[in-house]
């Protein structure tokens, strides 16, 4: 089933790059695989994805230590600051930092273990009271202030657009994250040159190329639906 389905996002994917002129090789697709037993990731391995997100830090842990091939973790999940000094070594991009508190344990972190993280802002385009990141508006000013932190690399913008029967009502949030990333981009912040957006899941991702994504975040398009009776926290 996972390699069927991963033949039929890979066709969805170069088919919305041809719709808006892009290059197949502008886009990153991440395997979501929050949930999901080693024995699924392996099969997409077996398909030669290499990158991967997971929401928890406890199964980026359990897994990345199970897992000994070299592959792309990506931490896509809200991020409480206690622990955050689990990732260094472990990932390769955090795509959830929406506050200074947070911002500062990353900068702890990474300095200890020597190392400069990519990090994406997270913004909650779409005002959605149950879920994170900063507005809009708030953005640039908070790109603004962390980035004198050394060991963090801003790359870009991340956002959740809400869940939809009809993807083509996401696409205001898609294209407004595009614009802000271009905003930002435009006031010259020292240090600050971001190439990323990572927007875009299995019900929507389509469009999200459309509009500019550089990550799409798919997981039930893959590894089909999810047993969320033993998450772990």
């Amino acid at each position: 089933m996972i390699k069927e389905n991963l033949e039929i996002v890979e066709e969805n994917i170069t088919k919305a790059c041809k719709k808006a002129g892009r290059g197949r090789d502008e886009v990153t697709l991440i395997a979501v695989s929050k949930t999901k037993p080693v024995s699924d990731i392996r099969q997409a391995m077996d398909c030669g994805i290499k990158v991967f997100g997971e929401n928890k830090v406890q199964e980026i842990k359990d897994k990345t230590e199970e897992i000994k091939e070299p592959l792309n973790w990506h931490m896509i999940g809200h991020l409480q600051a206690n622990k955050v000094k689990y990732l260094p070594g472990r990932v390769c991009m955090i795509h959830s930092v929406d506050n200074v508190k947070l911002a500062a344990e990353i900068e702890k972190q990474f300095a200890k273990a020597d190392q400069v993280i990519d990090v994406l802002i997270e913004v909650n385009m779409a005002h959605e009271e149950s879920k994170f990141g900063l507005s809009p508006d708030e953005a640039p000013d908070f790109v603004r202030e962390i980035s004198a932190y050394p060991h963090l690399n801003i790359r870009g913008l991340m956002t959740i657009a809400p869940y939809t029967e009809d993807p083509e009502s996401n696409r205001v949030y898609f294209k407004g994250l595009r614009e802000l990333k271009d905003r930002i981009n435009g006031m010259n912040i020292e240090g600050v040159n971001m190439d990323t957006l990572s927007m875009g899941m299995t019900g929507d991702y389509q469009v999200a190329i459309e509009e500019g994504a550089t990550f799409v975040r798919v997981g039930t398009g893959i590894f089909g639906e999810r047993d969320y009776t033993h998450i772990i926290k």
